[in-house]
C-alpha cells in the first residue's frame, strides 16, 4: 500500500500553525508551572501571536501578488487574496479582543491562561474557515472555532446566565453542524467531490438533469452557514448567548464569527455554486428581507444594551447578505470591505460596555448610559461614534459600507432589495439615535465615573480612529477589498 503524502505550502497555513502554537505553548505553560502563568503573561503572548499572524499576511499578500492564487495540502487549502485579507482581519480582531479580556479579568479577578487558550483556538478555526477549498476543512474550522466559543460563553462561572446562554449555544451550534455536514454528503453525492473547484468544474462542465440532490445539499448548507451568521429565522440564540455570554467573549464573537462564517459563505456560493446563481437567489432575497428588517425592529423594544447589539449584528447581517446575492466582483468585494470595517467597530463598542457593565458584568440596561458623556465626554464621544457608524452615518466607515453593498445590488439590478434594506436601516436609526441621545440625556454629574483601564482605552481609541479615518478616506481600505477579490481563487 502506497500512501502518498501531499504537498504543503507552509506559508499557506502558518497563521494557522501560529495560532494553534500559541494555545499549545499557554496550555503546557499552565500545566507545567501550576497555575503561575499570570494574567498579563497570557494576554502579552496572545497578542504577539496575534500580531505575527498579521505580520504573516504581509508576507503572504506578497506572494499571492506575485504568483497568483495557489492551492496546498492536496488542494483543501487555498491562498489567494481573500483569504489573506479576512485572516489579517481575524487576528487583528483577536489582539483587540485580548486587551478588553485582559483588563476584564483583572476587574473580575479571573486568573489563568484558559480565556486566551481558548480564544486562540477559536481563532485558528475561524481562519481555516477563510481558507478552506473543500467542504470537510469548512466543517472542521467550523467545529474548531465553535468548541472554544461554547467554553468562552460559559467561562463566567459566577452568573449563571452565562452557562444557561452557551447551552442554548452548544445544543443549537450542534443542530446547525449536523445539518451543515448533511449537506456537504448531499452535495458530495450530487457532485462527486467536497472540494469546492472541483464542485464548481463539475457543475460547468455537465448539465444536471436531475438537481434534486444538489439543491437539497446546497439548501442544508445555507442553514449552516445562516444559523452562523445569525440570519432570520436561524437567530434566534444570538440575543440570548450575546447577553449571557462575558462582554469581551461577545465583542470576539462578533467579529471574528462573523469574518470567518461570511468569508467561507463566499466560498461556497460564489466559488462553487456560482454556476447557481438563479436558483439560490431567491432565496436569499427572502432572507435579507427578513433579516434586515426583523433585526432592525426587534431591537426598538430592547432595554439590554447587549440584546440591542445582538439584534443589531442580525441587521448587519442582511446588509453583508446583499453582496452575495449581487454574486459579482463588486458584490463580494463590498461585502469583504464591510466585514474588515464592522469588526475593529463592534470589538470597540463591546469594549465600552465592558466598562459601563462593571463588576460582575451586569449593568447592561440603557439607563445605565444616561449622561455618560456629560460625565465623560470622550467616552460618550466616542461610544456615540461608534454607534452612528453602525448606523450609517456619513463620513464613517459604516456609510460606506452600506452605501458599497447597497450599489453592488442596484448594479445586479435589483432596486427593490435595496429600498427594503434602506428601510431597515431607517428602523434601525431609532434605536441607534435613541441611545446616542440617552448619552447626552440631563443627568446627576455627581454619579460615580468609569475608570478607563489603558489597554480597554486603548482598543476604544483605535476602533474611533479606524472608522473615522476610513471613514473620511475609504479609498485604502475599499481598493484593498477589490484587489483581494480579484485575486479569489475561481
Amino acid at each position: 500500500m502506497t500512501v502518498t503524502i501531499p504537498s504543503i505550502h507552509y506559508l499557506a497555513i502558518l497563521p494557522v500553525i501560529l495560532l494553534l502554537g500559541g494555545a499549545l505553548c499557554l496550555l503546557l505553560a499552565t500545566a507545567l508551572l501550576r497555575n503561575k502563568v499570570t494574567t498579563v503573561a497570557a494576554t502579552s503572548l496572545t497578542v504577539a501571536v496575534s500580531l505575527a499572524a498579521f505580520a504573516t499576511t504581509f508576507w503572504q499578500w506578497r506572494c499571492v501578488d506575485r504568483s497568483g492564487p495557489t492551492t496546498t495540502v492536496a488542494h483543501a487549502i487555498v491562498l489567494d487574496g481573500f483569504s489573506v485579507v479576512a485572516t489579517g482581519v481575524i487576528v487583528l480582531g483577536l489582539a483587540l479582543s485580548a486587551l478588553v479580556a485582559h483588563d476584564w479579568a483583572i476587574r473580575e479577578r479571573v486568573q489563568g491562561a484558559e480565556f486566551h487558550i481558548l480564544a486562540l483556538t477559536s481563532t485558528a478555526g475561524a481562519v481555516l474557515m477563510t481558507q478552506a477549498n473543500d467542504l470537510i476543512v469548512i466543517f472542521l474550522g467550523l467545529e474548531i472555532l465553535s468548541i472554544g466559543l461554547y467554553v468562552l460563553v460559559a467561562f463566567d462561572r459566577h452568573r449563571a446566565t452565562s452557562a444557561e446562554a452557551a447551552l442554548k449555544y452548544f445544543l443549537l451550534g450542534g443542530f446547525a453542524s449536523a445539518i451543515f455536514i448533511y449537506g456537504a454528503a448531499l452535495v458530495y453525492g450530487a457532485t462527486g467531490s467536497t472540494n469546492l473547484s472541483s464542485i464548481s468544474y463539475f457543475l460547468g462542465a455537465n448539465v444536471v438533469l436531475h438537481p434534486g440532490l444538489l439543491y437539497a445539499g446546497g439548501a442544508l448548507l445555507l442553514v449552516g452557514f445562516a444559523f452562523k451568521v445569525a440570519a432570520v429565522p436561524f437567530h434566534l440564540w444570538s440575543p440570548d448567548v450575546y447577553q449571557g455570554a462575558p462582554t469581551p467573549v461577545t465583542g470576539l464573537m462578533a467579529s471574528i464569527v462573523k469574518v470567518g462564517a461570511f468569508a467561507a459563505f463566499i466560498r461556497v456560493l460564489i466559488s462553487a455554486l456560482g454556476t447557481q446563481l438563479d436558483t439560490w437567489r431567491p432565496i436569499f432575497w427572502v432572507l435579507i428581507v427578513f433579516t434586515t428588517l426583523v433585526g432592525a425592529s426587534l431591537a426598538l423594544v430592547q432595554r439590554n444594551t447587549k440584546r440591542m447589539l445582538a439584534y443589531s449584528s442580525i441587521n448587519h447581517a442582511g446588509f453583508m447578505l446583499l453582496g452575495l446575492w449581487a454574486g459579482t466582483i463588486r458584490g463580494t468585494a463590498a461585502t469583504l470591505f464591510y466585514v474588515m470595517t464592522y469588526a475593529p467597530i463592534v470589538i470597540a463598542t463591546f469594549a465600552v460596555l465592558t466598562l459601563v457593565g462593571g463588576v460582575g458584568d451586569e449593568n447592561h440596561d440603557i439607563a445605565h448610559y444616561r449622561g455618560l458623556a456629560r460625565r465623560q465626554p470622550w467616552l460618550g464621544a466616542a461610544l456615540a461614534v461608534l454607534l452612528l457608524s453602525q448606523l450609517g452615518v456619513p463620513l464613517t466607515t459604516g456609510f460606506y459600507a452600506k452605501f458599497a453593498v447597497l450599489a453592488a445590488v442596484v448594479d445586479a439590478g435589483n432596486t427593490t432589495l435595496a429600498v427594503i434594506a434602506l428601510l431597515g436601516a431607517a428602523i434601525a436609526a431609532v434605536f441607534y439615535l435613541r441611545w446616542t441621545f440617552t448619552l447626552y440625556a440631563d443627568d446627576d454629574l455627581d454619579a460615580a465615573r468609569i475608570v478607563v483601564p489603558t489597554m480597554t482605552g486603548l482598543v476604544i481609541g483605535l476602533g474611533v480612529a479606524a472608522t473615522v479615518v476610513f471613514g473620511v478616506w475609504p479609498g485604502p481600505l475599499a481598493a484593498l477589498a477589490q484587489h483581494a477579490t480579484v485575486l479569489f481563487s475561481p
